[in-house]
């Protein structure tokens, strides 16, 4: 009985975790609804430079807005002789809506997003994941169509059992990034995947390949510079830098 009772609390815990995800992405498809209208961004720090990827689904999005919208004024001239299920149809269309309007925004109030402290990649309002830039082996434009990018995209968060994680944007993905360590995607339930490789896509895909070089790059000059610093000592007052005293090896009593 106590084992019966522990595993019902384990899969009552995971039910509720997977609801109060999805009411927090729920909550955030809504606000960045908010965001949109006031044309604003999120999580794109002061020297960080965003890449923008919901272009290739726009077209898409705004068709089945519309078509919903051409729907919603249909429905509720043939059900205008029932006020109470006319008043149900019509919260459910404009709800589904807004949900297709809220996919758009969250992707474009929430762009790829490439900084000194790594890149984070995104797929809209559903999945988030921050790569470290010293973990990053090699990106290249990498334009992929057909099965693998739709299944990716059409999947709970893209991620493959092969350690592939693809965040595809209508059908496609652009880039490739190969990993020398792997990161944990976090899926939009709370699974959790490890991830070798990773193909997204941007609006401007070379220019993304371009910006992720270039942070890899200062990481390296940075990096090559400390090494410098810590073997040459730290320059003088009169510019010449100071010797390095090796230090005294202490002697175990």
């Amino acid at each position: 009985m106590r084992g019966r009772g522990a595993m019902s609390g384990i899969r009552g815990r995971g039910f509720g975790g997977r609801v109060r995800r999805l009411l927090r992405h729920e909550g955030r498809w809504l606000a960045s609804l908010v965001w949109w209208v006031a044309r604003r961004r999120v999580g794109v720090p002061v020297g960080a430079r965003a890449l923008p990827y919901a272009g290739a689904q726009a077209a898409m999005l705004y068709g089945l807005a519309f078509v919903f919208v051409v729907e919603t004024v249909g429905v509720s001239v043939l059900l205008r002789d029932t006020p109470w299920l006319h008043a149900v149809m019509l919260v459910v269309d404009v709800y589904t809506v807004l949900m297709v309007l809220g996919s758009q925004a969250a992707a474009v109030t929430r762009p790829h997003v490439v900084g000194a402290d790594g890149v984070v990649l995104r797929d809209g309002a559903r999945m988030t994941v921050r790569i470290p830039l010293e973990r990053i082996a090699s990106v290249r434009y990498d334009l992929r169509f057909g099965r693998s990018a739709r299944e990716a995209g059409a999947k709970d968060g893209g991620a493959r059992d092969d350690g592939t994680l693809e965040l595809a944007v209508g059908g496609q993905t652009s880039v490739t990034l190969e990993l020398a360590e792997p990161v944990v995607a976090v899926r939009l339930l709370g699974r959790r995947e490890t991830v070798r490789t990773v193909r997204f896509h941007a609006d401007d895909a070379r220019g993304a390949v371009r910006a992720v070089r270039e942070a890899m790059e200062a990481v390296s000059v940075v990096g090559g510079v400390g090494g410098a610093e810590a073997v040459t000592g730290v320059a003088g007052a009169d510019g010449a830098a100071a010797p390095v005293t090796p230090a005294t090896p202490v002697t175990p009593a």
